[in-house]
């Protein structure tokens, strides 16, 4: 009967449940699918940091190419024209053109319309002068300071760039270079390695010069009527970056050392100007020649600035540096608002500020106190001064300066002639007599 029971009784199909093994297997299935992506990701991402950080130089980020075009190359420029020579004496050609193009092709590099880039330099070796290398430090810190406070580039060399031109004369080898290296500067500015910003504060106006190429500190009666060698100073200008100062550069450059009659032109420039001494041919009686004799051709685009002190003989600036200081800080006192602790990128705002609490009647400082005839780093100064005359009026100068950075950082110097800092009052100028 009981086995009548099985095969009599009708078919019924049986479902199984999973055993709690295939779970586990499953779940294990899972958890390495998911380790394996996780690793993927990982090596892809470390993969990608350091293939790229060996494969390309490091940029800044201003050299980055635009966000529209990712690892995109430049558009070929005039950088890549086998014919293309920083040298003094290679001319360059279309220069305008050239230059704009770039900016065109390089919009992210080209910034302000007005963009200037300082350019200085001194000796590629040691100073002969045992304090030499120390000033030639604290003149190019001078120029580094102003430089962070009005958001200009320097470019400071110690290479002579023509074994010709040397001297005086190799600022333009420089300038010229540094005009085809910089096309986004619209404005090289030449300040001599002996030469110190004695305000801080004060900045150029640009737009005064729009409709000119060059600006130097001079008179026009000294040019054209007196016809002196020191009308104009050779050795604080503003170029622009263009064609007719690659011209004009090269034209200046023609009474230097590169021309075969470099020794005529030196009796020349004596016969022509009136004040002259010596019989060589130097950098700032050609200027002065040239202003006389092809002023047709370049005059109108030469503006002599005689409005503010954008360079000073140091001889004529020393004597009131304490009392232009009390001066300004008369001036600060006079306004509640210039008497408030500020950052030092809001240094220039409180500048336009001061500049207008002056008035036209005030005394300014100089721009730039220039220490002619020093020679810092030979030694071999003017026989019109002492060593020691020099050292103090530098060290005068640079303390004044330094003093107008410093008050931002919370100090000043005991005086003008040490080393030695306090911390300022909270109130200050307020709380000086």
């Amino acid at each position: 009967m009981g086995g009548s029971f099985a095969s009599t009784s009708t078919p019924v199909a049986l479902t199984r449940r999973p055993s709690r093994s295939s779970f586990s297997c499953l779940s294990r299935v899972l958890v390495l699918l998911a380790a394996a992506v996780v690793l993927l990701v990982v090596f892809y991402g470390v993969y990608t940091t350091y293939s790229s950080s060996f494969s390309s130089p490091v940029v800044d980020s201003r050299s980055r190419l635009p966000p529209r075009h990712p690892g995109r190359l430049p558009d070929a420029t005039f950088y890549d024209e086998p014919s293309l020579s920083y040298a003094i004496d290679r001319p360059v050609a279309d220069w305008d053109a050239k230059r704009q193009e770039w900016r065109r092709l390089n919009p992210h590099l080209a910034g302000d319309s007005q963009r200037i880039l300082m350019v200085s330099g001194s000796q590629p070796g040691p100073c002969r002068n045992s304090v030499g290398d120390h000033l030639l430090l604290r003149l190019f810190k001078n120029k580094a300071d102003y430089c962070r406070r009005h958001g200009i580039e320097l470019f400071y060399n110690t290479a002579l760039l023509h074994p010709k031109m040397d001297f005086y004369w190799a600022k333009i080898p420089v300038i010229r270079a540094a005009m085809l290296a910089h096309p986004e500067a619209e404005w090289v500015w030449w300040v001599d390695s002996d030469a110190a910003f004695t305000d801080m504060d004060l900045e150029l106006p640009m737009g005064r010069y729009q409709f000119h190429n060059m600006v130097l500190h001079g008179w026009a009666h000294l040019v054209y009527e007196k016809r002196s060698w020191v009308s104009v100073n050779a050795g604080v200008f503003l170029i622009r970056n263009c064609q007719w100062s690659l011209d004009f550069m090269a034209e200046w450059a023609s009474m230097s050392p590169l021309s075969p009659d470099y020794a005529s032109w030196g009796k020349i420039l004596k016969a022509e100007l009136n004040d002259k001494l010596f019989n060589e041919s130097d950098d700032q009686s050609a200027l002065v020649y040239i202003l006389l004799k092809q002023n047709a051709r370049w005059g109108d685009k030469i503006y002599l600035e005689s409005e503010f002190e954008l360079e000073s003989y140091w001889l004529k600036t020393l004597g009131r540096l304490e009392e232009l200081a009390g001066a300004y800080a008369a001036v600060e006192r006079q306004e509640e608002g210039m008497l408030r602790k500020h950052a030092e990128a809001a240094s220039r705002a409180y500048g336009r500020m001061r500049e207008k609490l002056m008035g036209a009647e005030k005394r300014r400082r100089p721009l730039i106190t220039h220490f002619t005839g020093c020679q810092p780093c030979s030694g071999e100064h003017n026989e019109m001064y002492t060593a020691e005359s020099c050292w103090e009026g530098m060290q005068r100068a640079l303390h004044f300066a330094d003093d107008q950075v410093l008050r931002d950082y919370g100090f000043r110097h005991v005086d003008l002639l040490t080393a030695d800092v306090i911390p300022l009052p909270s109130d200050y100028p307020a709380a000086t007599s």
